[in-house]
């Protein structure tokens, strides 16, 4: 079993501000190799925050459409790997494990694109199922209330200035799960794998973030189940064609009160007639 591993560390270095240079010390985020193998093959490596690994496990198989529902995992052992990363060793069960290795057998060839151990073009450009009929609307306090309390619960950012963060917003409850990461990739699979340990429906809040939103970040939101994704940067326009498409409402650069609605404007209730242009 790994060990726990620290996810920051004190370096000195020279400060220099108007007042004059100092030399200082100053808490930065580690980051480390995680690899996640499946039937003791590694499918995948990326660099993330050494914390909540069994998350990232679930959510990152969960997210790539590896498993379906959680229980199709028997189970998760981190292993260290000669102190150099952390092998997060993935044990599918029958039915799962046999649709996993025909998937690697139809995409079998050298990974190229670097998008989380996708190995072809078709993989990373593959379409997302729409997240449904949802009822959930938001209001603009709801909007902007949600990256306000999504910033008082990243106590590694706090810290470190340095790393991603994904919540959960539920009208009423606030930011019900969060999870940090020096990959805003990886924040988010956290955020799912921590989601489903606990058994909440995707579909009853929106998944808000501290990063631009990219056709990956929606891809996962819809796996997650929710009919939102809310971030305090910019969409691309493919992750705006992408929402969309999935039927999914896509709100972003919110900033103090202020925010722009990309997509499905009709679950965002603003007290007057929108237009999205």
């Amino acid at each position: 079993m790994a060990a726990r591993r620290k996810a920051t560390t004190q370096i000195s270095r020279l400060a220099h501000r108007a007042s004059g240079t100092a030399a200082a010390n100053r808490m930065v985020p580690e980051e480390t190799p995680v690899a996640f193998s499946f039937a003791g093959t590694t499918h995948a490596v990326m660099m993330a925050s050494p914390a909540d690994f069994e998350d990232f496990a679930l959510g990152f198989s969960l997210t790539e459409g590896i498993i379906t529902v959680p229980d199709e995992i028997e189970a998760i052992e981190v292993v260290e790997d000669h102190g150099v990363g952390i092998d997060i060793q993935i044990r599918l069960k029958d039915k799962a494990n046999t649709r996993f290795e025909a998937r690697r057998r139809r995409l079998a060839g050298p990974v190229g694109c670097g998008l989380c151990g996708i190995e072809s073009i078709e993989e990373a450009m593959r379409s997302v199922d729409k997240v449904g009929a949802s009822k959930l609307t938001l209001d603009a306090d709801d909007i902007t209330r949600s990256v306000k309390l999504l910033s008082k619960v990243q106590p590694l950012h706090s810290e470190t200035g340095a790393v991603h963060a994904a919540g959960f917003y539920v009208p009423g409850k606030g930011i019900v799960m969060a999870r940090e990461d020096v990959g805003r990739h990886n924040a988010l699979d956290k955020l799912a794998g921590a989601l489903a340990k606990a058994g909440i429906d995707g579909a009853t809040g929106a998944v808000v973030v501290t990063s631009r939103v990219s056709v990956e970040m929606v891809q996962k939101t819809a796996a997650i189940g929710s009919a939102f994704i809310m971030a305090v940067s910019a969409p691309t326009a493919l992750a705006i064609r992408t929402a969309e498409e999935a039927g999914m409402t896509l709100v972003a650069l919110v900033r103090g009160d202020d925010f722009d609605v990309f997509t499905h404007p009709e679950r965002v209730v603003l007290g007057v007639a929108q237009h999205v242009a």
